[in-house]
């Protein structure tokens, strides 16, 4: 474990417009906000792991399956500005993981790499890229970072950035953005008292709001691809990974 307390907050909210419930469907017949929570115990890199919901019904559930539950507010409007809630009462904690309550395929070796980089006193915030893949480059739905020499992110973008004016003539690795953070304390509370900025509307990108206001973005490069519950079809997408891995049968 970091020589620094570290904790994990999974934000789950159940009214979402494209799947009402979400944390709460079942997966191989375990909530979704359960298999979330098993991964992070699975690191082995968090003191703590909460769930950090506005609903009831979610409490109850995490509850019961041995896991820890925090009320935080209706009116948070991100999932980082329910994180930062949490972290509010908690000034004894340096570093806060948010992590996506729809990844139920989540692997904790990626988590062991987020927490990690923050045993460089230097990283105030961090986050998660892999190798993208030549069918995502012009897609939308993936977004693309562009790291310095040092593994800070210098952009990210939904569109496919940088731009090769000759192709052929450099080889440049592209890389996919994974949406998990990690935060200094401080850092967290601050992005959370900051408006959305132009690039972050623009590209609808929330980590685009660090880099506008100069915090580094330091990225752990790791291998693993996604797969997410967006909206109710993704879970047999899920399950069929499952099966195939032989994590369910």
């Amino acid at each position: 474990m970091p020589p620094f307390r570290t904790v994990a907050v999974i934000p789950a909210r159940y009214a979402s417009s494209r799947f009402p419930g979400k944390p709460l469907a079942p997966i191989a017949g375990t909530p979704m906000v359960e298999h979330v929570w098993r991964r992070c115990r699975e690191a082995g890199v968090f003191d703590e792991v909460f769930v950090a919901t506005d609903d009831t019904r979610i409490r109850a559930t995490v509850e019961g399956f041995g896991g820890t539950a925090v009320m935080t507010s209706p009116a948070c409007a991100t999932g980082t500005d329910r994180v930062a809630e949490v972290a509010r009462a908690r000034p004894d904690v340096d570093v806060w993981v948010n992590v996506q309550g729809d990844e139920p395929l989540l692997d904790p070796a990626t988590l062991q790499a987020l927490a990690g980089l923050f045993t460089d006193p230097a990283v105030r915030m961090g986050t998660l890229v892999r190798p993208l893949e030549q069918d995502e480059a012009d897609s939308p739905h993936v977004v693309k970072a562009v790291l310095a020499l040092n593994g800070d992110a210098l952009y990210f973008s939904r569109s496919l950035v940088p731009h090769a004016r000759e192709p052929g003539t450099a080889h440049i690795d592209r890389w996919g953005h994974i949406g998990l953070y990690g935060y200094r304390r401080d850092v967290l509370l601050r992005l959370a008292e900051l408006a959305p900025t132009p690039l972050e509307e623009t590209e609808k990108l929330e980590q685009l709001r660090a880099l506008e206001h100069g915090i580094p973005i330091r990225t752990a490069r790791v291998s693993w691809r996604t797969v997410a519950v967006d909206v109710p079809g993704d879970v047999a997408k899920v399950e069929a990974v499952m099966r195939e891995k032989g994590l369910w049968r």
